[in-house]
């Protein structure tokens, strides 16, 4: 199985693909002071292999990598992602 983890900023959004199969898709909206992720989808013949969790992470290391601005976590499941990862708060606005 080949994963591939791609950030696309013209689309808002960051995917992930299983051998070529779009697979889960993390949508966001960003201004000049936060990164709202406000959606993420996993396809369902993909969902319990853990590949939306992958993809948060993903999204998460990018933002802190490559940006100044702080994460919103409107999606549920990004919510419940930083709360399993209370270490990465940090990234969070105080909105």
């Amino acid at each position: 199985m080949s994963i591939e983890l791609a950030h696309e900023p013209e689309a808002s959004r960051y995917t992930l693909t299983v051998d070529g199969q779009l697979a889960v898709v993390l949508d966001y909206k960003a201004n000049e002071h936060a990164i709202s992720m406000t959606r993420t989808f996993t396809v369902p013949s993909f969902r319990g292999q853990k590949l939306a969790a992958q993809l948060v992470e993903f999204a998460v290391d990018d933002v802190e990598a490559n940006d100044s601005r702080r994460i919103v976590p409107m999606c549920w499941y990004v919510a419940d992602w930083f709360e399993a990862h209370g270490e990465r708060g940090h990234l969070l606005s105080e909105r």
